[in-house]
């Protein structure tokens, strides 16, 4: 299917007006701070008032949710229902908006009310991990805008509880996660429930193959708008390596934020496990810290975003699922605590600082058994990302624990591939050493309790003296090429 790729000329002192919204919307705009559209915001917004179907790719933090809110309102509100509708008026979904999660599927419903508070257009929220009857009365008292993650769509449809016969616009954001979190035969069924005639605006972080068969098979003569190069991360985020040992990990992260004085720090696990036991040590450290992931009640992942955003909570540890599409104003510090299996993660879990023209940083702890997945993100970037090794923490200095716990299994969220170190950072003992034992020394802004507290007793069981490595370290530190440069 061919596509027309549209880049638009604009200027920075270009208006919101000047793309063609009402005054309504221009006035919310304006009252929300807002003087300049986004790149994104420039070239989508006329293409979708003019009623095009939209393939657009951006890095996230770009105004892409604006992008779609802001003309999907005036078109509703300036186009009358749709002839021939079956459903009663109060029953009719005009517009519905699918997203991969709760959190992100909340931030844009609050977007829908917020650019919408002088339209007469009623919007509702679904998503699961909550009591379904409260959703179940809303729906009935009438909508017009639906934002809805598949799962719970589904359920509705099931009972009967929504109609989607009449749908003018559909809107598929972060259409990439949807896919990797294995929703696309959710969606073929919604899609299979709606009407044929109908705009279709696709969004995503990143395009890939599934991604662009999916648009083939949706949109309907789209325009392409892209306002960043494929899988780009944000030239606003500071990106380093820093090399360390695994079972040094967590001595590492609670010396960053305490001799850094980082007061909000979104810190990026692999698996649910290993995000609770992380924010415990760092609470123990006296670091406040709450973890954010797939098995949190929908309440608990409220309160803990919640925290995060007013302050109360420093460190919010995420796993990759429950972390997309947050959208935190000027979040400073994004550390990977464990390196992603999908190279195209990073690029979204560095997405979420440097947003909205602020600049940010993003940390990665990268121990050996990680150098390959550096490497197959460095291959995305098409670059190489800075090492420096922090003083204290240079790789092959402490020794590993001789007993460490194993990783549980079927504890990972969502669908990844390949296998990486433990789920708690820490890697297996070599399986020789010599009989020498040693201490090892104290970490900077680690908890004072023995052995450097390295682990915790809920969790671990107590292990032999530890032993040094057979090896020195010399092939740990070899692994990470060109000179390390210190720092704190």
């Amino acid at each position: 299917m061919p596509q027309q790729v549209v880049h638009r000329r604009f200027t920075l002192t270009q208006s919101f007006s000047a793309l063609g919204l009402s005054a309504e919307l221009t006035r919310v705009v304006a009252e929300q701070g807002y003087t300049e559209p986004t790149p994104v915001q420039a070239q989508a917004i006329p293409l979708i008032l003019e009623g095009r179907d939209v393939l657009a790719g951006a890095q996230t933090g770009t105004g892409k949710t604006a992008g779609f809110t802001l003309p999907l309102l005036q078109r509703l509100a300036t186009m009358p229902a749709r002839a021939g509708a079956t459903a009663q008026p109060r029953q009719r979904v005009r517009a519905l908006i699918l997203t991969p999660t709760r959190e992100l599927a909340a931030q844009i419903e609050e977007s829908v009310r917020t650019y919408g508070k002088y339209m007469s257009l009623k919007t509702t929220l679904i998503y699961g991990g909550v009591n379904i009857n409260p959703q179940i009365d809303a729906l009935r008292r009438g909508v017009d805008i639906l934002v809805a993650t598949p799962g719970r769509l589904l359920d509705h449809l099931q009972q009967k509880t929504v109609e989607l016969s009449n749908v003018e616009i559909l809107v598929l954001d972060e259409a990439d996660r949807m896919l990797d979190m294995g929703f696309i035969r959710d969606i073929r069924r919604v899609l299979a429930l709606l009407p044929a005639k109908r705009q279709n605006l696709l969004f995503s972080a990143t395009f890939s193959e599934e991604i662009r068969k999916l648009a083939d098979g949706l949109l309907h003569n789209p325009a392409m708008v892209e306002v960043a190069r494929r899988n780009a991360e944000s030239e606003l985020v500071a990106q380093r390596v820093h090399p360390v040992d695994s079972w040094c990990k967590r001595d590492l992260l609670v010396h960053l934020v305490s001799s850094g004085d980082w007061q909000q720090v979104l810190v990026f696990t692999r698996m649910k496990s290993g995000a609770n036991r992380l924010s415990e040590y760092l609470c123990k450290a006296g670091i406040e810290a709450t973890a954010i992931h797939g098995n949190k009640s929908q309440p608990a992942r409220t309160r803990a975003l919640a925290g995060f955003k007013n302050g109360t909570v420093r460190v919010l540890v995420a796993t990759d699922i429950a972390a997309r599409g947050l959208d935190i104003e000027e979040l400073p510090h994004v550390v990977n605590f464990e390196l992603p299996n999908v190279p195209e993660d990073y690029v979204h879990r560095i997405g979420r600082t440097g947003r909205a023209g602020s600049s940010g940083e993003a940390l990665s702890l990268v121990c050996a058994e990680e150098r390959p997945l550096l490497a197959a993100i460095e291959k995305l970037l098409t670059r190489r990302i800075e090492k420096q090794v922090v003083e204290g923490f240079e790789p092959g200095t402490t020794p590993a624990p001789a007993v460490t716990t194993p990783a549980p299994r079927g504890s990972h969220d969502g669908n990844r591939r390949g296998a990486g170190p433990g789920h708690d950072g820490r890697a297996r003992a070599p399986a020789k050493a010599p009989a020498k034992a040693a201490t090892p020394p104290t970490r900077p802004g680690a908890p004072s309790s023995p052995a450097r507290a390295n682990t915790s007793a809920a969790h671990n069981p107590p292990r032999a003296p530890q032993r040094p490595r057979a090896d020195g370290g010399a092939a740990t530190a070899a692994l990470f090429r060109g000179p390390a440069r210190r720092g704190s």
